[in-house]
């Protein structure tokens, strides 16, 4: 019996011994930076919040600048004239003799002239139904659509009007696509705005995440410069480590945003009131795969910016680290 402790003893040791080695390789090389904690949590839910807004300006200018850009073309295709009714004038003479102008007139394709009827359903929704137009001074409306590519001289066609027409005005809607145009280039510009906020404050947010984690992981960082670890190698870790939770926190924002634009794609039929006239001022609420590619680029923007901006603070903080 005497004999057999000193064996069993140091039988123990060396199973403990290999106990201890199986669960160091299973377990592997401990990261400086836990990739599981609460500020990495807190930090991706920050992200993802600033990724969802900033995707959700990118689509909503992109479909902006879509709705604003159809407009234009449609309206661009065509010239309106207007016929007010003049004193001691037949007003349905009048209609006839301006589009028989604009028929002659090179670079118009078509011209259609609104009936009594038609007119009488575009003042509908104001003035009710029911109405007589002989009793009120309402102006006929004559739609000239433009040849593709052609180009209509407007200023011999206002001449014409005003000296066989005196009642007759062409609008050639260039006051209006201005005015879209701008409104689009307005759109775009908030949406860049907007995505500069949002990654400031990603930066921010990232620079006091990153200087906690260093400041929490000090003495660790110490000792990997005490064996000869290199500051791009610090650096690389923590840039690493936050450019998972960037993909994280981008992946699940940019991705609520794509989702709702899809749901809105989908439901506009339902979701909105006002039917067609919403269609025609919305139209389908489609940001088309160009917004969805805007909207992944800024998710990729969003987990490098993460990146860079850990990085770029570990350089300075380790220059202070002696």
């Amino acid at each position: 019996m005497s004999t057999s402790e000193p064996f069993d003893t140091t039988e123990r040791s060396w199973a403990d011994r290999e106990t201890a080695s199986g669960f160091a390789t299973r377990r592997g090389p401990t990261p400086i930076v836990p990739g599981d904690s609460i500020a990495g949590r807190s930090l991706s839910a920050v992200v993802a919040i600033m990724t969802f807004l900033a995707a959700l300006a990118a689509g909503a200018a992109m479909l902006i600048a879509g709705a604003a850009s159809d407009w234009q073309s449609e309206v661009g295709r065509e010239v309106t004239i207007q016929v007010r009714p003049a004193p001691g004038r037949d007003l349905e003479a009048d209609v006839a003799a301006a589009a028989a102008i604009m028929r002659q007139a090179p670079g118009i394709a078509d011209v259609r002239p609104y009936t009594r009827k038609e007119s009488a359903e575009l003042v509908e929704p104001w003035l009710g139904s029911g109405i007589t137009l002989g009793d009120l001074p309402i102006p006929r409306i004559i739609v000239a659509k433009l040849v593709p590519g052609g180009a209509a001289n407007f200023a011999d066609l206002r001449k014409a009007l005003a000296a066989q027409v005196p009642g007759a005005t062409l609008d050639d809607h260039r006051g209006w696509i201005d005015r879209m145009r701008t409104m689009a280039e307005t759109a775009v510009a908030a949406g860049m705005v907007i995505l500069a906020l949002v990654i400031s404050v990603t930066v921010l947010s990232v620079s006091f995440a990153t200087r906690g984690a260093m400041a929490t992981n000090r003495p660790t960082i110490e000792v990997l410069h005490y064996v000869g670890a290199t500051d791009g190698f610090v650096a690389s870790q923590f840039q690493r480590h936050f450019l998972v939770l960037g993909l994280k926190g981008g992946a699940i924002g940019g991705g609520a945003a794509m989702a709702l634009f899809g749901i809105l794609q989908a439901a506009d039929t339902w979701l909105i009131a006002g039917g067609e006239q919403a269609a025609a001022l919305f139209g389908s609420l489609a940001i088309g795969p160009a917004g969805y590619i805007a909207m992944f680029v800024v998710i990729v923007l969003m987990a490098l910016v993460t990146a860079v901006a850990s990085r770029r603070t570990v350089g300075h903080t380790l220059e202070n680290i002696e």
